[in-house]
């Protein structure tokens, strides 16, 4: 189905600005069924995060205006969309979470992350950091670990001295 210059122009414009967001993350998926594209749609807006599938011309255009730090990523054969959002760690971490499931047909090709582009290498650290709740419970986990040693540590010395 052929685009229409109008229609390039609007997709155009919306990648401009998707380009801008904090994170994006470039996806490369294949034989993805509506069902499964929308799961991860719906993954991805439940953390604050858009998907957008595009075409490369545009994507490569709209890469070059954006003006990002460092060598663009390689988007490879196949198709290609972004998952973009103010929240630094949802849209790579919805989208690897996703590709674990549906490891044939989705993968993370780069990205841009505070300014900068990202290789595949890079994306998959940052996706592999859990979540803010996460590690808040890690730390808490943390600064609790010695006061539970402490009183583990002074309840074998009453027991010692009873």
């Amino acid at each position: 189905m052929a685009i229409s210059k109008e229609q390039k122009k609007e997709i155009a414009a919306k990648l401009d600005k998707a380009l801008l967001a904090k994170t994006v993350v470039f996806v490369s998926f294949k034989n993805l069924g509506v069902e499964d594209n929308n799961l991860l749609r719906k993954a991805l807006k439940q953390n604050d995060a858009n998907y957008m599938v595009a075409k490369k011309t545009l994507l490569k255009r709209a890469m070059d205006a954006a003006q990002a730090e460092g060598t663009a990523p390689d988007l490879g054969d196949g198709m290609v969309a972004i998952a973009f959002g103010e929240d630094q760690m949802a849209p790579a971490r919805e989208v690897f979470e996703f590709g674990k499931t549906h490891n044939e047909t989705v993968s993370i090709l780069g990205g841009i992350f505070e300014g900068k582009f990202k290789n595949q290498a890079e994306m998959m650290e940052i996706a592999t950091i859990p979540g803010m709740e996460t590690l808040k419970g890690m730390f808490a986990n943390i600064i609790n670990s010695p006061l539970q040693r402490f009183a583990v540590a002074l309840g074998q010395v009453a027991e010692k001295k009873s």
